[in-house]
């Protein structure tokens, strides 16, 4: 560790020396566009583990290679060019793709319509990579996949399932209900499920291709939400259903289809009220199918084992938490909490039961075996599971809550090794059969590195080493992120990050903007590198820029990401404001000259801040907020706030318009009329409201935008030259 710290000086002490020399931008675009540089080359693009492990496949222009991890030799499987659209002379190009379980196939998305966040219609064809061949397996579809046996496409077009079966080269229509007019669809979730419960295709093929599992959606209860982008003569309303807290939610329930006989069985969980069904799982049984249930308070989830011939079914699991069960995380892109290994009848769990998430090991019979790891520290992410070595590999904050580290541990609990050794934040991508990874890494005075490594954590082959990124850096101004920590007032330590201006004088004093999410669950400060383009025209225009990981974020144990439950905004803006006391204490910090700004949850941090501690921050930018978490939906919401019915007072605390009369400082709200996620209902409610308290705030819109509001280089130029313009005018008057 004070090796790592030596380091860090030495390279502050460098770019100080350096400082002179360095090209400063001309323009805030130079600025912006500044960050492909500064975050400089990536690990492999689109990699997807292939033939069982041994190998993966990455993207490299327009063309897929794969590279074998065994000799690190690479070759080429697909390649565009000259390449047509079956039937066509238009050339053929694709969105994404995904590997056939044999590896032998390839099956493209093509001429892509966006529908909602991970979802959207589209073309699909398969290509042999042995006979290099071309030929359209969907038309018009949401999602398609192959069978693991690669023998049938699966495909889901206008709400029901289909089969294509390659051997008879016919399509076959699987279900039949759904219309326009019924308000039911099979096989694609609606709205609120696909954007917070964070899945796109909401079917599964079973692993021996005899089956496939699906959600069906009844949407009829659920009100419909309405925006225009005002585009044309006669701007086209978009309808879209989406429940809000207290609103009915979609009736959903679990189909299995078999494919041979085409016979349908509905699988019936003992729950009653309303709740969802937010996972479902294959086992290793091959007639078993694992169906997650969750209360609508999202405080009590069951795990159930179904025979998917018989409907028969047994609780194997039951979690019950006086706040929230997690059962994914957006932020680390963790899209499962349980684990089902194949090879064993055994699955993993990982709760925060004991304060802090760990891992537990359950038999198929519901009994818990052991927990897996153990301490005052939260894992992050379970990156693979080896069955036949009884091992699993995880990231976790043990080493430090700034930190991803990498470690392996047995089934267990015994022979716990730490694979990872450089200081920094690590996202690891591992191989199917656990037997190598992909490791990402940067940290503050380290910009991002990349390595093939084995599972005993030895190092195969250096991808990448971003010198570029070093001599970018050496020859432009160049502000590196410091951390730093203090203690509150109410004796909590927090931890933040700050970039100072470039050719920082000690003797001189500066504005801060505090630029900042803090959402639950979420994650601001880690110990990696900084490659923020617009941070880095603030600092070269004199602004000290802060993050800090405030009450609410992950990796600090339950209690510390909790606290915030039933109360959004409270300990968030609490922690903001001490952050800020802490800066004006510092000698080189302008105290009466500080800023707060940030885009969704970060839109509420900074608006519910400036309107229960006024006065603190002079300016606010706000960009896509939640004013009102009675406008926001239902799934998300009523998580961390509870239901409307048993925290209506909470919920009023919660919302800006309780407390718009006590706006004293300067806010600037940015919003876009075609948001479908935070709705622009948001800002123009705490408009009506700031007018009606007598108060004032500036505003943009951005029609054609979502959230976020930008929608191309122009627009999100112009949001950000705005915004940097707005702090010029008030913080530096």
């Amino acid at each position: 560790m004070v090796k790592f710290k030596v380091a860090g000086l030495a390279f502050s002490l460098f770019l100080l020396v350096e400082a002179q020399a360095q090209t400063q931008y001309d323009n805030i675009a130079q600025a912006l566009q500044s960050s492909s540089s500064l975050r400089g080359k990536s690990g492999p693009g689109s990699v997807n583990w292939i033939n069982g492990g041994e190998q993966y496949s990455f993207i490299s222009g327009n063309e897929i290679h794969t590279l074998d991890v065994k000799t690190l030799t690479e070759k080429t499987v697909f390649s565009n060019q000259g390449m047509k659209i079956p039937g066509t002379d238009k050339a053929f190009d694709y969105l994404s793709f995904q590997w056939s379980q044999d590896s032998k196939h390839l099956v493209f998305r093509n001429n892509f319509r966006h529908i909602f966040r991970r979802s959207g219609i589209s073309d699909y064809y398969i290509y042999d990579v042995d006979s290099r061949q071309l030929r359209q397996a969907a038309k018009d579809a949401r999602s398609a996949e192959l069978s693991p046996d690669g023998q049938k496409v699966g495909i889901e077009r206008n709400g029901n399932l289909f089969v294509y079966d390659f051997a008879s080269g016919q399509e076959r229509q699987l279900t039949s209900d759904s219309t326009s007019e019924t308000g039911i669809f099979n096989g694609h979730y609606d709205w609120v499920y696909e954007e917070e419960f964070g899945q796109g295709q909401a079917w599964s093929w079973s692993k021996d291709s005899r089956y496939i599992a699906f959600w069906q959606f009844d949407d009829r209860p659920v009100p419909v939400f309405q925006m225009t982008n005002y585009e044309g003569f006669h701007p086209e309303q978009v309808n879209i259903s989406i429940p809000q807290p207290g609103d009915a939610n979609p009736l959903v329930k679990i189909g299995v289809l078999d494919i041979a006989s085409g016979k349908k069985v509905w699988l019936a969980p003992d729950e009653t009220g309303d709740y969802y069904i937010p996972r479902i799982y294959w086992t290793s049984n091959p007639d078993e199918l694992a169906v997650m249930t969750l209360n609508r308070s999202q405080n009590h989830m069951r795990l159930y084992i179904f025979n998917v011939k018989t409907g028969e079914h047994r609780v194997v699991l039951e979690e019950q938490n006086s706040t929230w069960v997690a059962i994914f995380n957006f932020y680390t892109n963790v899209n499962d909490m349980v684990y089902f290994p194949e090879k064993t009848k055994e699955f993993f769990w990982v709760s925060d039961r004991s304060g802090y998430y760990h891992i537990y090991r359950y038999g198929y019979d519901g009994k818990l075996i052991n927990q897996v790891t153990k301490g005052n520290w939260d894992l992050i992410k379970v990156t693979g599971i080896n069955p036949d070595t009884k091992s699993i590999f995880y990231l976790s904050a043990e080493a430090s809550p700034l930190e991803q580290q990498f470690y392996s541990i047995k089934f267990d609990g015994g022979a716990k090794k730490k694979l990872s050794e450089v200081p920094g934040f690590h996202d690891i991508d591992m191989s199917t059969n656990a037997a190598y990874y992909i490791d990402e890494y940067s940290n503050t005075t380290t910009p991002t590195q990349v390595g093939i490594y084995n599972s005993q954590g030895k190092l195969l082959k250096q991808l990448e080493d971003n010198h570029g990124v070093k001599d970018f850096v050496k020859t432009h101004a160049y502000s590196p992120v410091q951390l730093f920590h203090f203690k509150t007032t109410d004796g909590v330590e927090l931890d933040g990050s700050m970039i100072k201006p470039f050719n920082f004088d000690s003797t001189k004093k500066y504005p801060v903007v505090m630029a900042v999410y803090g959402g639950p669950e979420s994650h601001g400060v880690f110990n990696r590198w900084e490659s923020n383009g617009f941070h880095q025209w603030l600092a070269q225009n004199g602004y000290i820029v802060v993050d800090v990981n405030n009450r609410g974020i992950a990796n600090y144990g339950s209690a510390f990401m909790k606290i915030v439950y039933k109360q959004l905004g409270k300990w968030e803006s609490h922690d903001f404001v001490e952050t800020a006391h802490y800066l004006a204490s510092l000698s080189f910090v302008d105290g009466n000259n500080m800023a707060i700004m940030g885009g969704s949850y970060g839109g509420y941090s900074t608006t519910y801040t400036l309107l229960t501690h006024p006065g603190v921050f002079k300016v606010g930018i706000a960009n896509s907020p939640v004013t009102d978490w009675r406008l926001y939906d239902d799934v998300y919401t009523e998580r961390y706030m509870g239901t409307l019915a048993d925290n209506a007072e909470g919920y009023k605390n919660s919302s800006d318009m309780t407390h718009a009369a006590n706006l004293k400082d300067h806010l600037f709200l940015i919003h876009s009329m075609s948001d479908d996620n935070v709705h622009p209902a948001q800002t123009m409610q705490l408009l009506t409201a700031l007018t009606n308290a007598g108060k004032d705030a500036d505003l943009r819109i951005y029609p054609l935008g979502a959230h976020g509001a930008a929608y191309n280089w122009q627009s999100y130029l112009l949001i950000n030259t705005v915004s940097f313009d707005y702090l010029q005018k008030y913080l530096k008057k």
